[in-house]
């Protein structure tokens, strides 16, 4: 008998749904075995005086005793988000982690079957609310759960961009390395340091006195309310959003293949017909819902969310940096300082990587407005006026105006921190 295709669509979602309930049950781990306190949870019980030890036994997992401060970096694809995990992954105190939720999306949504339904994104975001909580416990067994081949004796070499973060290229997880290779680049840390031991990652998370997670894979600041809630972290939100019209030319150009249609209109100026334009459209919205969250001041992002541009960072780096230590209430050391000198004023030339960070980044954040065509960002400018007006962003009137750099697209906006 031949199934339809809407009978093989539900059982791929019911497959999905139930490997990700199976991998939350095998792994719980004592990370979750004392809820918050209340009569319920350590009071009401055939054995009450075992239930209060259990609690009062376990006090890190009722609060967070260390004050750690945990970070979420929250962006999008191609919005200076690289630039931004640098200025904490520089810091000698911040555990920093490079998208350690890739591994969530490619095992639970595989890539040749992602598809925008509600149900997928369910089943993300709860995966990816856990594996960010114990993260933030130092707790990076958890990640075996997604990586895959899956790790022997806590030992991989399949760790999405493990070289992106210094405490993992450094002892006491990488204990090959000289005093030469204290700046090594990315992949001259996977070359020298071999597989990754997942133990001596998780202890030097612990010795470190912050964590700070940079993410593009979680839609918006209301999809973390559970974890800014959570008593045992003490996590606050950076939100990093650009121009919409500097994304899409940075995606352009970044990802040829997947906007292939986008530069065809850019190159001929004709508009594909079948040209995807939630590619566009659902940064925009996304922006706008999230966005809209942090502005109106919620009681729960309360001394939780700051929102910052990524052009005001670029335009001066330093003064913006100072302003996120101030808001995290962590000292900005040294390490910062200098790499923030050293990588903000050089050419193309000096980054190796796609996603590498070393440029002028003044430079850098106007540079959209000479790649794209003034039809596309005319349409980019409509399809997304709103969350434009909502972050500051002047449109451009004709083509003279888009080319000249005299006239700024940039409003002069101070997005305050909600403390």
């Amino acid at each position: 008998m031949q199934c339809s295709w809407k009978a093989v669509l539900l059982l791929a979602l019911a497959s999905i749904a139930i490997q990700y309930t199976a991998i939350r049950t095998f792994t719980a781990k004592s990370f979750h075995s004392c809820p918050i306190p209340n009569p319920v949870n350590c009071s009401l019980s055939q054995d009450t005086d075992a239930a209060d030890r259990l609690c009062d036994e376990s006090p890190t997992f009722l609060y967070n005793l260390s004050r750690k401060t945990h970070v979420l970096i929250l962006a999008t694809t191609r919005s200076g988000s690289s630039f931004v995990g640098q200025l904490f992954n520089q810091h000698f105190d911040v555990f920093y982690l490079f998208e350690p939720l890739y591994h969530v999306q490619y095992t639970l949504i595989p890539k040749l079957t992602q598809s925008k339904s509600t149900t997928d994104r369910r089943v993300m975001l709860g995966a990816s609310r856990d594996l960010l909580r114990s993260l933030y416990d130092c707790d990076l067994y958890f990640l075996e759960n997604y990586i895959k081949p899956q790790p022997v004796n806590h030992t991989t070499d399949r760790l999405f961009r493990r070289g992106a973060s210094k405490a993992l290229c450094s002892p006491p997880v990488c204990e090959s390395l000289g005093a030469v290779d204290l700046h090594l680049e990315e992949g001259d840390c996977v070359k020298k340091c071999g597989t990754l031991n997942l133990t001596l990652a998780t202890e030097s998370c612990r010795e470190h006195g912050h964590v700070a997670i940079k993410t593009v894979r979680v839609p918006e600041v209301s999809d973390l309310r559970a974890l800014v809630e959570d008593p045992r972290l003490n996590l606050k939100v950076i939100q990093l959003v650009r121009d919409p019209r500097g994304i899409l030319a940075s995606r352009s150009e970044t990802f040829r293949d997947t906007y292939r249609l986008w530069r065809i209109w850019d190159g001929t100026g004709r508009k594909p017909y079948n040209l995807d334009v939630t590619q566009l459209t659902t940064v925009c919205e996304d922006f706008w819902n999230s966005v809209s969250t942090g502005l109106n001041r919620p009681p729960w992002l309360k001394g939780k969310y700051m929102l910052v541009r990524y052009e005001d960072l670029a335009r001066n780096p330093m003064k913006k940096t100072e302003e996120i230590y101030d808001f995290l209430g962590i000292p900005m050391d040294s390490n910062v300082e200098r790499w923030i000198q050293n990588n903000t004023r050089g050419d193309r030339s000096s980054s190796k990587h796609k996603y590498g960070t070393v440029r002028n980044s003044a430079a850098t954040a106007e540079k959209w407005r000479f790649r794209l065509s003034y039809e596309i960002v005319a349409f980019t400018q409509h399809a997304c006026r709103q969350v434009l007006a909502q972050l500051g962003y002047k449109t451009a009137g004709s083509e003279e105006e888009l080319k000249n750099l005299s006239i700024s697209l940039v409003e002069e906006r101070d997005f305050l921190p909600f403390s």
